[in-house]
């Protein structure tokens, strides 16, 4: 393993700015020279190698600062890149992937999937030979990743405890931010989903994946998961009260789909912040209903009858979704960002993103994608009729204060999404407007 210095930024360096170091792991040493003398072109002047991944391993064992990105091949002596993917998994080292190789595009996106699965974030699967074009622009997905995930790149943040997140939560530290929704037909704004993020005060933002399992596990989820409803819901109350009627997203835990007294909870929140509950849609994923079923089919079907919406997550993911959209009264199908990232690029992610959507109008169920993060995706969701889509192209999460100047800057940028197909046309432009001005005091 070697580690290379390049002498000098090339012009297209400010895209990259916060890539500090990236690792490259591949057996040919033609091929490595080749990807870093690009990755030297793109502004990229500290690159570490690596021959397979048990050398990776090492290096990253030795290494007091990860490298920002990793590169790797999958077809090497040893431990090749499929088996590095898992074992990254296994350490918690959580560096963002670039996947290259020669073999087929069907095989390299196989991987992709199984990487995103495993929770480690996919900047882009190549085919060989990578040239700088291909490459620079899976680099320029790296200044959307959020800052969390960089931060903890490495997962080396101190442990946190239940005691620690207890006190977080009696302490207010655990926020909502917002991620909105909009109409793929028209571009308008139609609502948010509420997402937990934790302001620590000496570690600064801590990324949702680091304590929500513990606050599963120790028995916090249902405290943290009324505080994000009760902001949530007094938040859609002050917009409403402005003119903005936005629908509200909110995630239920499966630990709290076998709670007696959680209809009534709910509903009591809903009703002393006086937002319909029509306005509020309850995310469920679907392993969870899949292990609660016998509970969680009460307590959903005692939720739809006094009017929230039921959303099933991440449709796509597991085992039993059809048998639970017959069997549970959701009324909105989400469908995973695993089946529409890239799916303008991809024939089998088509035929599957296509069939779902085909079912849910059949079923009558509002359709949302998430993880939109090309014109090039959107367009294609428009033309298989999709309902609402969530996304980095559209915003990412943010709190409530910044909604406003979101909504100013979406207006602007509604000719973009509005220009393939032809038939989107142009109207609804007032109405963005018309939102915007009312929350200019938010």
């Amino acid at each position: 393993m070697t580690m290379i210095w390049g002498s000098e930024r090339a012009t297209l360096a400010p895209a990259f700015t916060r890539i500090e170091s990236l690792l490259v792991v591949d057996d040919s040493a033609v091929q490595r020279a080749h990807t870093v003398a690009l990755c030297h072109a793109l502004g990229i002047s500290l690159v570490y190698e690596a021959a397979n991944g048990d050398e990776a391993l090492e290096l990253l064992s030795l290494l007091i600062l990860p490298p920002s990105l990793m590169i790797i091949d999958l077809e090497m002596p040893g431990m090749d890149g499929i088996e590095l993917i898992e074992e990254l998994h296994q350490r918690r080292i959580r560096i963002p992937l670039i996947v290259a190789s020669m073999r087929e595009n069907a095989l390299i996106h196989a991987v992709e999937t199984m990487a995103n699965a495993l929770d480690l974030h996919v900047l882009a699967a190549l085919q060989k030979p990578l040239t700088q074009d291909r490459l620079g622009s899976a680099l320029a997905h790296f200044r959307e990743l959020p800052p969390a995930l960089l931060a903890n790149a490495a997962d080396t943040a101190a442990p946190i405890d239940k005691a620690e997140l207890a006190r977080a939560l009696a302490g207010n530290e655990i926020i909502a931010y917002y991620q909105p929704k909009v109409d793929i037909r028209t571009g308008l704004a139609r609502g948010v989903e509420a997402l937990a993020r934790w302001m620590h005060p000496r570690h600064g933002m801590i990324a949702p994946d680091r304590f929500i399992p513990l606050a599963e596990e120790q028995g916090l989820i249902h405290g943290l998961t009324m505080a994000i409803m009760d902001q949530a819901l007094a938040q859609a109350a002050l917009w409403n009260a402005r003119g903005l009627k936005l629908s509200m997203a909110i995630n239920l835990s499966a630990r709290l789909l076998d709670s007696p007294g959680l209809v009534q909870e709910i509903a009591g929140l809903q009703a002393f912040h006086g937002v319909p509950p029509g306005q509020i849609v309850l995310e469920i994923t679907e392993s969870s209903v899949v292990a609660h079923f016998g509970a969680a089919l009460g307590i959903l079907a005692r939720l739809r009858l006094k009017g929230f919406g039921l959303s099933i997550d991440d449709y796509g993911t597991g085992f039993s979704s059809m048998q639970q959209l017959a069997r549970i009264p959701f009324t909105e199908l989400k469908i995973d960002r695993s089946f529409v990232h890239g799916a303008h690029q991809r024939n089998n992610l088509r035929v599957i993103l296509q069939s779902a959507l085909d079912m849910a109008h059949r079923l009558q169920l509002v359709t949302v994608a998430e993880g939109i993060e090309t014109l090039e995706d959107w367009h294609l969701l428009s033309e298989f009729g999709c309902s609402i889509g969530q996304g980095y192209l559209i915003a990412k999460p943010m709190p409530a204060v910044a909604i406003p100047q979101w909504l100013h800057a979406h207006h602007d940028r509604l000719h973009e999404l509005r220009a393939k197909p032809p038939m989107h046309g142009v109207a609804g432009v007032a109405g963005v407007a018309n939102a915007a001005n009312c929350l200019d005091a938010a």
